[in-house]
């Protein structure tokens, strides 16, 4: 591997693999190919415009003339797609645009790394495609059972990639990551949304009882999970990437608060997500076999992503305070308070 292609590159995970790769891999270029949608940020890039080794295109993964372009023109030979559409919420108002990039733009991207005979393709998925586990660990031979847009067309694009590697020889490879916190996180997603409420003293608005298990895990420890696998993983395979440890959503809110040194009082009950997952809980065995192991606890986890936001409020305070979020965040909670 030399020339990087990482679709996504200006999101959240998209941006923390791009550090990650730039500091472990003095060798390897790095191209990040990014639509620039409400959730790509060139702030996330803004330590890395320099490094003679980064090249920024925008594009969108849709658009296979824009993709052939930049797989030529930059002679690359690895594709790391994080590019996506990722939001629960949002799927279930707008489906359709997430099959579009989900599974449309996943297969646009199959096919140049079929043209152009990749060294590697790395899928960025999620634990979301099981569906939701109230008992056990999903592994990577479990069944999907997906219960929204998102899920959906994640599990799509999966399912493209395992069908590219059977019929063409794509030498595929994919992660199932659990939620992830830390920087450069869209404040939209409940940790940011969280940690940002409680520095202005507003609601933490907590979908129903709040007893929903997640396992969260630091960004950087998901990006070495993946550089493991894009390494060392099997053509072919899944592996689940997570602490193993799950917390209650309604724990994570209260740790925050205290963190912060906020009143519990400002939880604010609302109308539950409709098809909300109660569990996820991914079997991590597979990737531990490679080495892997998640570095962060969820308490240094959450902490230092608390820090971050407190120390970063230039990069939040104008993503907030604009017109397309403030839309947003009228039309998911206005009215859904539980009193």
């Amino acid at each position: 591997m030399k020339n990087l292609l990482i679709t996504g590159g200006a999101g959240f995970i998209g941006s923390n693999f791009v550090h990650h790769i730039l500091e472990t891999h003095p060798d390897y270029q790095v191209v990040v190919f990014d639509k620039l949608t409400y959730a790509g940020n060139l702030d996330n890039l803004k330590d890395v415009t320099r490094d003679p080794r980064y090249t920024f295109v925008q594009g969108d993964i849709c658009d296979a003339e824009a993709v052939e372009q930049v797989m030529r023109e930059h002679q690359i030979d690895t594709i790391v797609n994080f590019a996506a559409d990722t939001h629960v919420d949002r799927s279930l108002m707008e489906p359709g645009t997430f099959i579009q990039t989900d599974v449309y733009g996943t297969y646009v991207l199959l096919e140049a790394a079929k043209k152009f005979g990749v060294e590697r393709y790395h899928q960025i998925s999620t634990d979301e495609v099981y569906g939701e586990v109230m008992e056990g660990r999903s592994s990577e031979e479990d069944r999907l059972h997906t219960r929204s847009p998102y899920s959906a067309s994640k599990a799509g694009g999966d399912l493209m990639c395992l069908a590219y590697f059977t019929s063409f020889g794509v030498p595929v490879t994919i992660t199932r990551g659990s939620n992830n916190i830390g920087p450069y996180q869209y404040p939209e997603k409940v940790v940011p949304l969280f940690i940002t409420n409680a520095i202005d003293d507003i609601p933490l608005p907590l979908y129903g009882d709040g007893t929903q298990m997640r396992d969260y895990q630091y960004v950087r420890d998901h990006c070495e999970g993946i550089d493991a696998v894009l390494h060392q993983g099997q053509p072919g395979e899944i592996y689940n990437l997570g602490t193993g440890v799950e917390t209650r959503n309604i724990d994570m809110a209260r740790l925050i608060l205290k963190l912060l040194g906020k009143p519990e009082s400002l939880i604010q009950p609302i109308t539950d997500r409709p098809g909300h997952d109660r569990r996820y809980a991914l079997d991590c065995r597979k990737i531990q076999s490679l080495g892997w192991r998640s570095r962060h606890s969820f308490e240094e986890a959450l902490e230092k992503t608390v820090r971050w936001y407190v120390d970063n409020q230039w990069w939040w305070r104008k993503i907030k305070s604009g017109a397309h979020y403030e839309e947003y965040y009228e039309r998911q909670y206005a009215g859904r308070e539980i009193d």
